[in-house]
């Protein structure tokens, strides 16, 4: 039975996230979104989420609620995405993407601790940068370009 609420965990994951996308991308009547998102390092491998919507890799980190800061956003989308509490994390960059949605991506390096564990959004997988450049979604690629300099 837990095989079978994965598997719609995905599923509707897969349908919200790319719905919502469809629709925002052209209707953006909030203008700009806000998201942060977590560069985790680990023995020379980054930390991403296989995304469950199919649409490749992602940084942990999504959209910031309303009045939520964008380190707060992180943290919480990091808890949720992967189960790690983030213990310490610094502001490396912020950046606009038009990708997917109109969005101001809040990039951290960040340090934390826990027990990896997946979400309904996706797998989360250490792996080499050069590995994450060609799956990345397009809309995080900034990140990569960035952190490989």
């Amino acid at each position: 039975m837990p095989a079978l609420i994965q598997s719609v965990k995905r599923i509707a994951f897969k349908v919200i996230a790319n719905t919502a996308i469809a629709i925002y991308s052209r209707f953006p009547i909030f203008g700009d979104l806000r998201a942060a998102v977590a560069v985790l390092r680990q023995n020379g491998l980054i930390l991403v989420i296989d995304r469950n919507d199919g649409r490749g890799l992602s940084f942990p980190g999504g959209l910031t609620h309303a009045g939520e800061s964008a380190e707060k956003g992180m943290r919480r989308e990091v808890r949720e995405e992967t189960g790690l509490e983030v213990e310490q994390s610094q502001l490396l960059f912020e950046y606009r993407s038009t990708f997917d949605v109109p969005c101001v991506v809040t990039v951290f390096e960040a340090t934390a601790s826990g027990t990896l564990a997946g979400s309904w959004e996706g797998t989360p997988r250490w792996l080499p940068l050069s590995e994450v450049h060609s799956k990345i979604l397009s809309s995080q690629a900034e990140i990569v370009r960035r952190i490989s300099l």
